[in-house]
């Protein structure tokens, strides 16, 4: 049991550690939703330029977070020891809604390096425990030294209406805390709040909103009890490294992003200032007309107006040294050349295919396609291993939840049920499974691997049973096919009769 003060302690350090990866959760998010600023010009150039770019961007960053997201769709759970599905914790994954939950817990992780699944009982149903996915700019897990699994505490902090709201998770007791809200947090500099704040809050105000207090919870205890004796927490981390965090799949994709809309806006600037032929007059006076009074009467020259020359596109050039020169157009082409190697950089970097990225198809078979998305496909297969390990545990703690404390022990070295990672054709894909079933595998299993899951599958398998009964035949083949000898003599009769 933590005191106060340790509580608060704690509190203090994993949220300082939250504000500190804040500012790469919101520059990669940001990035995601297109706001880039431009960078990586001269000053010249961005002093001129620079503003009305703003609002512009080549949003390649999107693409890149969003290819594997599409390909991770989970499909069921089973236990240890299990030759089928679990179907209990396929309702509570569907009943909260965590097959589109799920997906934005993924693109969170590809995003910001990590995100959180969060599980704690419910009071109005015990058989189902309400699970979300949690963002990585609100959630924190610190683990036992020396380990990258034993979760020793977990903090949600957030913002709702004029109070700051944080929960901390331990493994026998949870606390809530609130405070006035200081500023809000949608600005990458929160760790200068001390300095926003004393521009307008008194300074004895200012230590008040920045103090966490127990929050008042009516009837319920402040600590409360945590009955499922685990923290409730998990994280899914991204690309996980030995000693240091977990990386974002767009990390690396914001510098070449960077460049890529410098070279647009260079582009744009060119095209509108030399993208067609430039000519000059030399030896020749600027045409003047006569200005004119009311009367009629000359009383001075003006300049002719050279914007009419650019909409008449005729001029009456005098002068016997006059003469016109000319410049060709600005190649505009090797913008888009320069463009489509970063592009080409960005796909191999990422393990994104090709076609994903530059937009242009050719006429290729179906199995150079399937090689051009290796990388992706194992790119995949490396999240669902991090991921799975991670939602494994999820499935753990919802026993625990139901205090089911057997079935949540099998599920420690249980497994998560995904569709396939790869992109096939139906023809493609069902060759290949009638030639797996030809040398012996399962139709359950077949019916997996073609992209069904566990509840349809056993949907199916039922209809084949319904049919089979309408179908003497079928129905001795079938009762033939589970035997694990042939009939023997005198047998041939039994599986007749109990057809007829």
């Amino acid at each position: 049991m933590a005191t106060l003060g340790e509580a608060l302690e704690l509190v203090a350090l994993l949220e300082s550690e939250l504000i500190r990866r804040r500012i790469d959760i919101d520059k990669h998010n940001n990035y995601y939703r297109g706001k880039h600023p431009l960078r990586f010009a001269s000053d010249e150039f961005a002093k001129f330029h620079g503003e009305r770019y703003r609002d512009f961007s080549d949003n390649w960053v999107q693409v890149v977070g969003d290819s594997p997201i599409e390909r991770m769709s989970v499909t069921g759970f089973q236990a240890s020891g299990e030759h089928t599905a679990d179907k209990d914790l396929w309702e509570v994954w569907q009943v909260n809604g965590l097959d589109a939950d799920s997906q934005l817990g993924f693109l969170g992780s590809v995003l910001s390096g990590r995100s959180f699944v969060l599980v704690w009982g419910n009071p109005d149903d015990e058989d189902m425990p309400v699970v979300t996915f949690e963002d990585a700019s609100q959630c924190i897990v610190v683990y036992e030294p020396g380990s990258r699994r034993r979760r020793r505490a977990a903090l949600k902090r957030w913002q709702d209406g004029n109070g700051d709201f944080a929960t901390l998770y331990l493994p026998d007791e949870v606390w809530k805390f609130s405070r006035p809200l200081a500023r809000q947090d949608k600005s990458p500099q929160m760790a200068d709040v001390d300095e926003a704040m004393r521009l307008w809050v008194p300074e004895g105000e200012r230590r008040r909103r920045q103090t966490w207090e127990p929050r008042e919870m009516g009837d319920e205890p402040n600590p409360q009890p945590n009955p499922m004796g685990a923290v409730p927490m998990v994280e899914l981390p991204n690309k996980p490294m030995l000693v240091d965090e977990p990386i974002s799949d767009v990390a690396g994709v914001v510098a070449m992003q960077d460049a890529i809309n410098l070279i647009w806006a260079q582009l744009f600037t060119a095209s509108d200032a030399a993208s067609f032929p430039q000519r000059v007059i030399t030896g020749a006076e600027r045409p003047m007309i006569p200005k004119l009074n009311a009367a009629g009467e000359i009383v001075g020259k003006q300049a002719v107006d050279l914007d009419k020359f650019q909409v008449d596109r005729v001029a009456w050039i005098t002068g016997k040294d006059a003469k016109i020169s000319e410049w060709s157009a600005a190649n505009l082409t090797m913008y888009t050349d320069v463009m489509e190697v970063a592009v080409g950089h960005l796909a191999a970097q990422t393990r994104t295919p090709q076609h994903y990225l530059i937009g242009k198809m050719a006429n290729l078979a179906e199995g150079a396609l399937l090689a051009a998305e290796t990388g992706l496909v194992k790119r995949v297969d490396e999240k669902k291993l991090w991921s799975g390990q991670g939602l494994r545990e999820v499935a753990r703690l919802i026993y625990l939840a139901r205090d089911q404390q057997a079935k949540a022990k099998a599920m420690r070295a249980g497994a998560v049920l995904w569709a396939d990672s790869e992109s096939r054709s139906n023809a493609q894909l069902a060759d290949s499974l009638v030639k797996l079933k030809d040398i012996g595998f399962p139709f359950e299993w077949l019916a997996l691997r073609y992209g069904l899951t566990p509840t349809e599958v056993a949907d199916v398998v039922a209809l084949r049973e319904r049919e089979a009964e309408m179908d003497p035949v079928a129905a001795a083949a079938a009762l033939i096919s589970r035997r694990e000898m042939p009939p023997g003599p005198g047998e041939d009769d039994e599986p007749a009769e109990e057809a007829a």
